[in-house]
C-alpha cells in the first residue's frame, strides 16, 4: 500500500473533481476521523454482534465466532480494491459512480439499484433491532406495536440530525464511534477479564449443536453472523466530496474500519460467550435475547442501564450513517438523471445536504418497518438476509469491474495504490471471496416451505426485475453526458497532471 505518485501534491480536491467532470459543490467539512467514524458506526460491531449473537450460537454454537475472522479477512480484500478505486474517483455516491467509470451506465445502474434497496432495507433492520434496546432503556414492555413505534422514532431522529448538515452528522458519528468503542472493546475486555464464567475451550466445541450430525453444515449456517457485520466501510466513499484530501484519507478510513471493527466484534462476541451464566440455553435456542441477561448479571441493574444508553446511541448513529450513505447515492444517481424524480432528489439544501434524497432514504425504511409489523414472525431476519445479499452483489459488481478494467490495462492513478502485482492479486482474491459469500447468502433454506426457503432470492429477483424493466423501458440517463467507462483515460489525465 503506497502513496507514491501522490496526486494531491500537484492538484487540489476541486481540481481533481474537475478532471472527473464535476464542480466542487459540497462543503469539505469532514475530517479523516469523522469519515472513519461514519464507516465504523455504519459497520457497527455492537449492532452486528447484538443482532445475530443468539442466532449464530443456536445454529453452530460458540465456534461461530470464527466467521468474524473469515468474513473480516475477505472484506478487507474488498476494502483494498475499493480504496484504489475511490482514490482515483473520489465522487459522492460510491458504488454507482465507481461502477459507471469502470464499466458503463447500464451496468452501474443495475448495481446501484440493487445496492440502494439493500441499504434502505438495512436501515429498517438496524432501526428495528435498535428498538429492542430502546424499549429496555425506557422500561417499555416489548410488543409488536412498541417495536414499530420505537423503530419509527429512531428513523425520525436520525433524519432530523442529518438535515442539520454535514458537521452535525460528523459530530454524531464521532459520538457514535465513542459509544461503539466503549460498548464493544471496553465492555468486551471487562467481561473477558473479570466476568469469565466459561472455559476458552467452548470456542472449539459445538456443545451438541451439530444439526443433523454434520457440523460443517451447521457452521456454514452461522455465516450470517459475520456476513451481516462487515459492510459499511464503503460509506466512507459515499461522502467523498465532503472530505478533504479524499484520495488519501478515504482508503485508510475504509481498511481501518474493517480492522478495528473486526477486533471490536471479536472482543464483544467472545465477552458475551465467556460471561454467559447459562450458555447451553442460548446454544439450544431457549434464550433468543440473552445479552440483556448477561449484562445484568455482570454489570448489575445500573451498569446494564448505562450500557443501554451506549447501545441506543450506537444504533442511532448507525441509522444516521445509513441514511447519509443512501442519500448521497440517491443524489449521485439523480445528478446524472438516472432516477425518476431526479430533478427533485438531485438538489442540495441551504445547508448543502441532499435533503430530498434524505427524505426518500428515511420514508421508504419507515414503510418497510410497517410491512415487517404486519407480516409474519421471522420476517425481520429474512429482510436482513436480503439486504446483506444485495450489498454483497453490489460490492462484487465493483470488484468485477475493476478486474475487467485491469485486463484492459488500467493501473489505478490515485494516491492509494497496491502496486501492479499487489493490485492484481488482491482484486482476484476479493472476487473469489465475494462469489463464495454470495453463495452462502443465496443458498436456499431447508425448511420445506418454498417461500420461506427462497424468500431472499425471491426478493432479489423482484428488485432486479423491476430495475431491469425500468432500465430498458425508460432508458435512464439517455439525455445525460455523464462520463462512463473512462478509467483508463482518467488515469492518464491524472498522471499527466503529476507531470
Amino acid at each position: 500500500m503506497s502513496d507514491k505518485g501522490s496526486v494531491s501534491t500537484h492538484m487540489g480536491d476541486a481540481e481533481h473533481l474537475a478532471v472527473l467532470g464535476y464542480d466542487d459543490s459540497f462543503k469539505r467539512s469532514m475530517s479523516f476521523w469523522a469519515n472513519f467514524a461514519l464507516g465504523f458506526t455504519y459497520l457497527s460491531p455492537l449492532v452486528g454482534v447484538y443482532s445475530l449473537f443468539a442466532v449464530a450460537l443456536s445454529v453452530a454454537g460458540p465456534p461461530s465466532i470464527f466467521w468474524i475472522l473469515i468474513v473480516g479477512g475477505g472484506q478487507l480484500l474488498v476494502s483494498l480494491v475499493f480504496g484504489e478505486v475511490v482514490s482515483q474517483f473520489p465522487i459522492a455516491g460510491g458504488i454507482y459512480p465507481w461502477a459507471r467509470r469502470l464499466w458503463g451506465k447500464r451496468y452501474a445502474w443495475m448495481a446501484a439499484w440493487v445496492y440502494i434497496w439493500a441499504m434502505i432495507v438495512t436501515t429498517t433492520a438496524v432501526a428495528d433491532y435498535g428498538s429492542f434496546f430502546l424499549s429496555s432503556l425506557l422500561d417499555i414492555v416489548p410488543s409488536r406495536e412498541s417495536e414499530l413505534i420505537l423503530t419509527l422514532i429512531l428513523l425520525g431522529v436520525a433524519l432530523l440530525l442529518n438535515f442539520a448538515g454535514t458537521k452535525t452528522m460528523a459530530r454524531v458519528a464521532r459520538i457514535g464511534l465513542a459509544a461503539e468503542l466503549s460498548g464493544v472493546i471496553v465492555l468486551g475486555l471487562y467481561l473477558l477479564i473479570f466476568q469469565r464464567r466459561n472455559d476458552w475451550s467452548v470456542f472449539f466445541t459445538a456443545m451438541g449443536n451439530t444439526g443433523e450430525g454434520n457440523y460443517t453444515a451447521a457452521f456454514i449456517g452461522a455465516a450470517i453472523a459475520g456476513l451481516f457485520l462487515f459492510y459499511g466501510f464503503e460509506a466512507c466513499g459515499d461522502v467523498a466530496e465532503e472530505v478533504e484530501n479524499p484520495g488519501k484519507r478515504i482508503p485508510r478510513a475504509m481498511y481501518l474500519t474493517i480492522l478495528i471493527g473486526g477486533v471490536s466484534a471479536l472482543l464483544s462476541f467472545a465477552g458475551y460467550v465467556m460471561a454467559s451464566p447459562n450458555l447451553i440455553s442460548i446454544v439450544n435456542g431457549e434464550d433468543m435475547d440473552p445479552i440483556p441477561g448477561i449484562l445484568e448479571t455482570s454489570l448489575g441493574t445500573f451498569g446494564a442501564k448505562v450500557f443501554l444508553v451506549i447501545a441506543v446511541t450506537a444504533f442511532l448513529s448507525c441509522v444516521l450513517s445509513l441514511q447519509a450513505a443512501a442519500s448521497r447515492l440517491l443524489y449521485s444517481f439523480s445528478r446524472d438523471e438516472m432516477l425518476p424524480g431526479h430533478k427533485w432528489m438531485g438538489k442540495l439544501s441551504a445547508r448543502q445536504v441532499p435533503a430530498n434524497a434524505l427524505l426518500v432514504a428515511s420514508l421508504i425504511p419507515a414503510i418497510i418497518a410497517v410491512i415487517v409489523y404486519v407480516g409474519p414472525a421471522g420476517l425481520l431476519l429474512q429482510v436482513t438476509a436480503f439486504a446483506v445479499l444485495g450489498i454483497y452483489i453490489a460490492f462484487q459488481a465493483v470488484v468485477l469491474a475493476a478486474l475487467r478494467k485491469r485486463f484492459q490495462g488500467w493501473q489505478p492513478a490515485g494516491q492509494f495504490s497496491l502496486g501492479k502485482a499487489g493490485g492484481w492479486l488482491v482484486n482476484i482474491l476479493a472476487l473469489a471471496w465475494g462469489l463464495f459469500a454470495m453463495y452462502l447468502l443465496a443458498k436456499p433454506g431447508e425448511s420445506g416451505d418454498f417461500v420461506t426457503d427462497y424468500i431472499v432470492l425471491i426478493g432479489l429477483v423482484i428488485v432486479a426485475g423491476v430495475g431491469a424493466l425500468y432500465l430498458f423501458i425508460a432508458r435512464p440517463g439517455r439525455n445525460t453526458n455523464a462520463p462512463e467507462n473512462d478509467a483508463l483515460e482518467v488515469a492518464a489525465k491524472l498522471r499527466a497532471h503529476r507531470g
